[in-house]
């Protein structure tokens, strides 16, 4: 029996652990006849068709409203999530998209709720991003249930459209068992990254709601939750529907806490860790949604007074007219495979940084000063320096707030990072290995066992925009989700409480 005072959260982070001494031992073998298919078809419903809204805007629909509408969500979809390449592979093809994934097995679905528009009827959407269209699979007014369901956010009360992203779980846990859960909710924060850069092209804004009740989200969307589960809810905003300019609702609600539970055998584990992290039917949730987020703390952690500290002020990256360099950048997002073992600049790392932790420099370039995340103070980052111009090798803290980087280790870890990356050549020639980490136990006494899902969301989401950053830079990028965990901490100096979340690699393509 687990000790009593150990979360299912912590009891879920311990046991999925990877370790030297006994990963080697496991031998994984995939069963290729079982296989997931990453996507989801249905036998009935009307097909919307999206493609013929992705092409440049023809002078002869410059004025027309209609076609305007239909294209603006057409690409945000395309932005978020569509299919951007077709990769042959083992006699059959992988299709890339533009949010990258784990594996290539892309676990989240998305969907889209309509309240109801002049071109878009009420009911439920599923995206099929095969064919860039919308399956309309079920016709009648769901809106008043999903803002049941989501305990009355203000976010859904002017609002026509929302998305919701979902997680098939087989998809992952096909590949990379239990630990799958993990690597769920950092794909999901990929999408959600893209999703919040293609709502700045495409003028909406999507507002994140993570507090939901789950049985009455996946009863909406008529999913089997045992196969898969709702994820995060997106309330979209029109930002040019003055009325849906709407204030910044709370994003995160606690769970409970689960401290009573059996013992769970091996390939369980994540079914059982997702069903206790639910927020249940019956919870009653209004008169706790404060009306703005919560600001990230005005101090950053490990302000130690003997390290060195580097300005990270930069000038922030371009993304063209009319974001059109970012919408370019989505487009040809890959991750690296290999790189050239070759030095950054200190300007380029100040740039990667920049873009994704000081979103407020992009208000010149439209972009939102202050999107959604679940909770930004719960989320640390560490980054190991292997080869940068102009500093030193070693492994530094980031301070959002201050705009600095902080020197807490002295060394250059090429041969560490390799080992720690379980023998990814990656984590050897990378210029900058970045690690985002979290004080679990201190997180789970704030949200509750919930907070795991919405730590893995908010790092993928920062990884997603690291991602774009280096693109854009031309720079490879590639996140790694697996590592020896608690050998992290020991070899970077970082402290045993910050639970090692996401790994992001950024160096010079090979």
């Amino acid at each position: 029996m687990p000790e009593i005072h150990q979360s299912i959260a912590q009891h879920y982070h311990e046991r999925t652990k990877y370790d030297p001494e006994t990963l080697a031992s496991k031998g994984q073998r995939l069963d290729w006849a079982k296989q997931p298919v990453p996507f989801k078809e249905y036998k009935i419903g009307s097909d919307f068709d999206l493609k013929p809204y992705l092409q440049e805007k023809p002078d002869t629909f410059a004025n027309n409203a209609d076609f305007q509408w239909w294209q603006r969500l057409s690409q945000l979809l395309f932005r978020s999530y569509g299919l951007t390449a077709r990769m042959p592979s083992m006699g059959s093809a992988v299709y890339l998209r533009s949010a990258p994934s784990a594996g290539g097995l892309y676990p989240a679905e998305l969907y889209v709720v309509s309240r109801g528009t002049p071109l878009l009827p009420p009911g439920l959407y599923n995206y099929q991003c095969r064919t860039h269209s919308l399956k309309h699979y079920w016709e009648n007014d769901v809106w008043q249930a999903l803002q049941a369901a989501c305990l009355w956010h203000p976010t859904l009360e002017n609002t026509q459209l929302a998305l919701i992203t979902t997680a098939v779980f087989y998809r992952s846990a096909w590949r990379y068992e239990d630990r799958a859960y993990r690597r769920i909710f950092l794909d999901t924060g990929h999408l959600l990254g893209n999703i919040e850069l293609a709502g700045a092209i495409t003028d909406y804004r999507p507002h994140l709601i993570g507090g939901f009740i789950d049985e009455a989200v996946n009863d909406l969307l008529y999913i089997d939750p045992q196969q898969e589960g709702a994820t995060a809810v997106l309330a979209l905003a029109d930002l040019l529907d003055i009325q849906q300019n709407l204030p910044l609702g709370k994003t995160a609600l606690p769970s409970t806490t689960e401290t009573n539970y059996p013992s769970i055998p091996d390939g369980e584990l994540l079914k059982y860790f997702h069903l206790h992290t639910q927020i249940p039917s019956g919870t009653t949730g209004k008169s706790n949604l404060p009306t703005v987020q919560q600001e990230r703390s005005l101090e950053d952690k490990y302000n130690f007074p003997f390290c060195d500290k580097v300005s990270t002020v930069t000038t922030s990256i371009y993304w063209g007219k009319n974001l059109s360099e970012l919408e370019n950048t989505i487009y040809n997002r890959r991750s690296t495979r290999a790189y050239s073992g070759d030095d950054l600049t200190l300007n380029e790392l100040k740039a990667l940084l920049d873009f994704t932790y000081q979103p407020q420099n992009y208000i010149d370039q439209s972009l939102d000063t202050y999107p959604d995340y679940f909770d930004l103070n719960l989320i640390e980052t560490f980054i190991a320096v292997s080869g940068v111009n102009g500093l030193d090798s070693g492994c530094y803290y980031y301070a959002p707030k201050a705009q600095e980087l902080r020197q807490i280790r002295f060394k250059n870890f090429r041969r560490e990072l390799h080992f720690l990356c379980l023998g990814q050549e990656l984590g050897r020639d990378a210029a900058v290995v970045l690690f985002h980490t979290a004080d679990l136990k201190s997180a789970i006494a704030q949200y509750g066992d919930r907070v795991y899902r919405y730590l893995h969301m908010d790092a993928g989401h920062l990884g997603q925009k690291l991602n774009l950053a280096a693109i854009r830079l031309n720079l490879g990028v590639s996140g790694i989700g697996g590592f020896f965990d608690d050998q992290v901490n020991d070899v970077l100096g970082i402290p045993a409480d910050e639970a090692v979340l996401y790994i992001t690699t950024l160096g010079r393509p090979r």
